[in-house]
Protein backbone atom coordinates (compact mmCIF):
# COMPACT_ATOMS: atom_id res chain seq x y z
CA UNK A 1 0.00 0.00 0.00
CA UNK A 2 1.63 3.21 -1.29
CA UNK A 3 2.83 5.37 1.89
CA UNK A 4 0.38 8.36 2.75
CA UNK A 5 0.94 10.73 5.89
CA UNK A 6 -2.06 9.54 8.74
CA UNK A 7 -4.28 12.43 9.84
CA UNK A 8 -2.91 14.29 13.02
CA UNK A 9 0.48 12.63 12.80
CA UNK A 10 3.40 14.78 13.56
CA UNK A 11 6.69 14.64 11.62
CA UNK A 12 8.33 11.58 13.87
CA UNK A 13 4.89 9.37 13.20
CA UNK A 14 5.82 9.93 9.22
CA UNK A 15 9.21 9.75 9.50
CA UNK A 16 8.61 5.89 11.15
CA UNK A 17 6.49 4.85 8.70
CA UNK A 18 7.75 6.30 5.28
CA UNK A 19 9.34 4.34 2.56
CA UNK A 20 11.19 7.53 1.32
CA UNK A 21 12.51 10.42 2.38
CA UNK A 22 9.86 13.24 2.84
CA UNK A 23 10.03 16.49 0.98
CA UNK A 24 8.75 19.82 2.35
CA UNK A 25 7.56 23.18 0.85
CA UNK A 26 7.78 25.90 2.89
CA UNK A 27 5.15 28.45 3.37
CA UNK A 28 6.42 31.50 3.78
CA UNK A 29 3.68 33.82 2.91
CA UNK A 30 1.49 34.17 6.26
CA UNK A 31 -1.92 32.98 3.92
CA UNK A 32 -3.95 30.13 4.75
CA UNK A 33 -4.84 30.13 1.36
CA UNK A 34 -1.43 29.74 0.07
CA UNK A 35 -0.67 26.87 2.48
CA UNK A 36 -3.69 25.06 1.47
CA UNK A 37 -2.49 25.27 -2.28
CA UNK A 38 0.19 24.09 -0.98
CA UNK A 39 -0.76 21.44 1.39
CA UNK A 40 -2.98 19.75 -1.67
CA UNK A 41 0.04 19.51 -4.04
CA UNK A 42 1.50 16.40 -2.94
CA UNK A 43 4.28 17.25 -0.39
CA UNK A 44 5.02 15.17 2.53
CA UNK A 45 5.28 18.29 4.62
CA UNK A 46 5.06 21.69 5.21
CA UNK A 47 7.37 24.35 6.89
CA UNK A 48 5.21 26.76 8.10
CA UNK A 49 7.99 29.28 9.22
CA UNK A 50 7.07 31.85 12.35
CA UNK A 51 11.07 32.82 11.68
CA UNK A 52 11.60 34.92 8.75
CA UNK A 53 7.98 35.01 7.73
CA UNK A 54 4.95 38.02 8.14
CA UNK A 55 3.35 35.24 10.73
CA UNK A 56 1.66 35.88 14.37
CA UNK A 57 0.08 33.65 15.97
CA UNK A 58 -3.11 34.05 14.57
CA UNK A 59 -2.02 33.51 11.21
CA UNK A 60 -0.07 30.07 12.15
CA UNK A 61 -3.96 29.15 13.73
CA UNK A 62 -5.47 29.99 10.28
CA UNK A 63 -2.89 27.95 8.31
CA UNK A 64 -2.99 25.03 10.68
CA UNK A 65 -6.77 24.86 10.25
CA UNK A 66 -6.64 25.62 6.42
CA UNK A 67 -4.26 22.45 5.71
CA UNK A 68 -6.08 19.96 8.16
CA UNK A 69 -7.61 18.33 5.92
CA UNK A 70 -5.30 17.29 3.74
CA UNK A 71 -2.46 14.43 4.36
CA UNK A 72 0.40 16.32 4.50
CA UNK A 73 2.06 16.95 8.25
CA UNK A 74 2.22 20.89 9.12
CA UNK A 75 5.94 21.33 10.70
CA UNK A 76 6.18 24.84 12.29
CA UNK A 77 9.21 26.75 13.26
CA UNK A 78 8.89 29.40 15.92
CA UNK A 79 10.92 32.62 16.02
CA UNK A 80 13.31 31.86 18.52
CA UNK A 81 14.13 28.96 21.38
CA UNK A 82 12.02 30.39 23.81
CA UNK A 83 10.01 28.36 26.26
CA UNK A 84 6.87 31.09 26.58
CA UNK A 85 6.76 31.50 22.92
CA UNK A 86 6.90 27.51 22.21
CA UNK A 87 4.34 27.40 24.99
CA UNK A 88 2.10 29.71 22.60
CA UNK A 89 3.00 27.41 19.49
CA UNK A 90 1.61 23.84 21.27
CA UNK A 91 -1.59 25.62 22.41
CA UNK A 92 -2.65 26.47 19.20
CA UNK A 93 -2.10 23.02 18.31
CA UNK A 94 1.59 22.51 16.58
CA UNK A 95 2.23 19.20 16.76
CA UNK A 96 6.15 19.62 15.04
CA UNK A 97 8.73 22.20 15.74
CA UNK A 98 11.81 22.95 14.52
CA UNK A 99 13.31 25.40 16.91
CA UNK A 100 16.28 27.64 15.15
CA UNK A 101 19.52 28.45 16.12
CA UNK A 102 20.56 25.90 19.02
CA UNK A 103 24.44 25.85 19.18
CA UNK A 104 25.14 23.56 21.83
CA UNK A 105 23.48 20.47 24.15
CA UNK A 106 22.18 23.05 26.94
CA UNK A 107 20.17 24.84 24.05
CA UNK A 108 18.43 21.42 22.61
CA UNK A 109 17.64 20.71 25.95
CA UNK A 110 15.77 23.71 27.04
CA UNK A 111 14.45 23.12 23.55
CA UNK A 112 12.89 20.04 24.58
CA UNK A 113 12.10 20.70 28.23
CA UNK A 114 10.04 23.65 26.56
CA UNK A 115 7.61 21.34 24.73
CA UNK A 116 7.11 18.81 27.65
CA UNK A 117 5.04 19.35 30.87
CA UNK A 118 6.72 18.88 34.35
CA UNK A 119 8.36 16.76 35.23
CA UNK A 120 9.84 16.07 32.53
CA UNK A 121 9.63 20.00 31.15
CA UNK A 122 8.63 23.15 31.87
CA UNK A 123 5.40 23.84 29.58
CA UNK A 124 3.04 25.63 31.34
CA UNK A 125 -0.36 23.75 31.70
CA UNK A 126 -3.36 25.65 29.86
CA UNK A 127 -5.06 22.65 28.18
CA UNK A 128 -8.75 23.70 29.05
CA UNK A 129 -8.02 27.02 27.02
CA UNK A 130 -6.34 25.32 24.61
CA UNK A 131 -6.63 23.89 20.76
CA UNK A 132 -3.88 21.15 21.33
CA UNK A 133 -5.90 19.69 23.81
CA UNK A 134 -9.36 20.69 21.66
CA UNK A 135 -10.56 22.48 25.12
CA UNK A 136 -9.70 19.35 27.31
CA UNK A 137 -11.48 16.88 24.57
CA UNK A 138 -8.60 14.59 24.13
CA UNK A 139 -9.02 12.10 26.87
CA UNK A 140 -5.44 11.94 29.44
CA UNK A 141 -4.04 14.57 27.39
CA UNK A 142 -1.92 16.41 30.10
CA UNK A 143 0.02 12.37 30.47
CA UNK A 144 -0.35 12.00 26.57
CA UNK A 145 1.13 15.14 25.30
CA UNK A 146 4.28 14.21 24.66
CA UNK A 147 3.40 10.95 22.28
CA UNK A 148 1.90 13.69 19.61
CA UNK A 149 4.65 16.47 19.57
CA UNK A 150 8.21 16.29 17.38
CA UNK A 151 11.22 18.51 18.59
CA UNK A 152 13.31 19.07 15.85
CA UNK A 153 16.35 21.87 16.55
CA UNK A 154 18.17 23.52 13.96
CA UNK A 155 21.96 23.09 13.28
CA UNK A 156 22.98 26.37 11.38
CA UNK A 157 26.15 27.47 12.53
CA UNK A 158 30.08 26.17 13.17
CA UNK A 159 29.52 25.74 15.77
CA UNK A 160 26.04 23.54 16.07
CA UNK A 161 28.62 21.44 13.77
CA UNK A 162 31.01 21.21 16.25
CA UNK A 163 28.79 20.24 19.13
CA UNK A 164 26.16 18.20 16.80
CA UNK A 165 27.24 14.64 18.65
CA UNK A 166 26.34 16.34 22.41
CA UNK A 167 23.12 17.95 20.59
CA UNK A 168 22.11 14.60 19.11
CA UNK A 169 22.36 12.95 22.46
CA UNK A 170 20.06 14.82 23.86
CA UNK A 171 17.65 12.99 25.89
CA UNK A 172 13.74 13.43 24.45
CA UNK A 173 15.16 15.14 21.62
CA UNK A 174 13.36 13.78 18.22
CA UNK A 175 16.02 14.88 15.44
CA UNK A 176 17.35 17.76 13.68
CA UNK A 177 17.40 20.32 11.04
CA UNK A 178 20.32 21.69 8.76
CA UNK A 179 20.22 25.20 7.56
CA UNK A 180 22.98 25.58 4.75
CA UNK A 181 22.45 29.23 4.86
CA UNK A 182 23.13 30.23 7.42
CA UNK A 183 25.62 27.65 8.14
CA UNK A 184 27.54 29.26 5.03
CA UNK A 185 27.14 32.70 6.79
CA UNK A 186 28.70 31.50 9.89
CA UNK A 187 31.57 30.03 8.29
CA UNK A 188 31.99 33.14 6.23
CA UNK A 189 30.96 32.11 3.00
CA UNK A 190 27.75 33.77 3.36
CA UNK A 191 25.49 32.44 -0.17
CA UNK A 192 27.79 29.56 -0.41
CA UNK A 193 25.46 27.14 0.47
CA UNK A 194 27.82 24.39 -2.12
CA UNK A 195 30.86 25.48 -0.51
CA UNK A 196 32.97 22.19 0.88
CA UNK A 197 33.41 23.29 4.23
CA UNK A 198 29.59 23.75 4.15
CA UNK A 199 28.81 20.72 2.58
CA UNK A 200 31.21 18.79 4.99
CA UNK A 201 29.35 19.94 7.87
CA UNK A 202 26.31 18.83 6.53
CA UNK A 203 27.49 15.76 6.36
CA UNK A 204 28.98 15.52 9.53
CA UNK A 205 25.53 15.93 10.60
CA UNK A 206 23.67 13.78 9.03
CA UNK A 207 26.53 11.18 9.90
CA UNK A 208 26.21 11.95 13.68
CA UNK A 209 22.18 12.38 13.50
CA UNK A 210 21.88 8.72 11.79
CA UNK A 211 24.65 7.40 14.54
CA UNK A 212 22.40 8.75 17.22
CA UNK A 213 19.60 7.20 16.07
CA UNK A 214 17.85 10.63 15.43
CA UNK A 215 15.63 12.09 12.50
CA UNK A 216 17.75 14.09 10.22
CA UNK A 217 16.13 16.47 7.72
CA UNK A 218 17.95 19.26 5.69
CA UNK A 219 16.85 22.66 3.66
CA UNK A 220 18.17 22.10 -0.16
CA UNK A 221 16.26 23.76 -3.11
CA UNK A 222 18.58 22.83 -5.17
CA UNK A 223 17.54 19.56 -6.84
CA UNK A 224 20.61 17.65 -7.07
CA UNK A 225 21.80 18.83 -3.95
CA UNK A 226 18.64 17.71 -2.18
CA UNK A 227 19.80 14.15 -3.60
CA UNK A 228 23.01 14.58 -3.00
CA UNK A 229 21.92 14.96 0.64
CA UNK A 230 19.03 11.99 0.50
CA UNK A 231 22.07 9.97 -0.67
CA UNK A 232 23.93 10.33 2.88
CA UNK A 233 21.04 9.68 4.29
CA UNK A 234 18.75 12.86 5.14
CA UNK A 235 15.21 11.75 6.00
CA UNK A 236 13.18 15.10 5.00
CA UNK A 237 14.36 17.78 2.84
CA UNK A 238 12.82 21.38 2.23
CA UNK A 239 13.09 21.44 -1.68
CA UNK A 240 11.29 24.83 -2.34
CA UNK A 241 9.54 27.65 -0.33
CA UNK A 242 5.52 28.92 -1.73
CA UNK A 243 7.24 32.83 -2.21
CA UNK A 244 9.95 31.64 -4.01
CA UNK A 245 7.98 29.52 -6.20
CA UNK A 246 5.60 32.30 -7.24
CA UNK A 247 8.27 34.97 -7.37
CA UNK A 248 9.82 32.76 -10.00
CA UNK A 249 7.53 31.51 -11.75
CA UNK A 250 5.93 35.10 -12.42
CA UNK A 251 9.42 36.65 -13.75
CA UNK A 252 9.24 33.57 -16.04
CA UNK A 253 5.63 34.33 -17.46
CA UNK A 254 6.61 38.08 -17.46
CA UNK A 255 9.58 37.38 -19.51
CA UNK A 256 8.20 35.53 -21.90
CA UNK A 257 5.65 38.12 -22.53
CA UNK A 258 7.94 40.97 -22.75
CA UNK A 259 10.12 38.55 -25.18
CA UNK A 260 7.04 37.51 -27.65
CA UNK A 261 5.87 41.76 -27.51
CA UNK A 262 9.83 43.22 -28.81
CA UNK A 263 9.47 40.40 -31.47
CA UNK A 264 11.02 37.18 -30.13
CA UNK A 265 9.34 33.93 -29.93
CA UNK A 266 8.73 32.75 -26.20
CA UNK A 267 9.48 29.67 -24.53
CA UNK A 268 6.48 28.99 -22.90
CA UNK A 269 3.60 30.23 -21.52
Amino acid sequence: MPFRVEPDASLKDALKDADHALSGVWVCSGSPLVAEICAGAGFDWLFIDGEHSPNDLGSILAQLQAVRGYPVVPVVRPPVNDPVVIKQYLDLGVQSLIIPMVNDAQQAANAVAACNYPPAGVRGVGSALARSARWNRIPDYLNRAGETITVMVQIESAEAVENVEAIVATAGLDGIFIGPSDLAASMGVIGQQNHPEVVAGVMKSIAAARAAGRYVGVNAFDAATARKYIEAGAQYVGVGADVALLARSTEALAASYRAEASGATPDSY
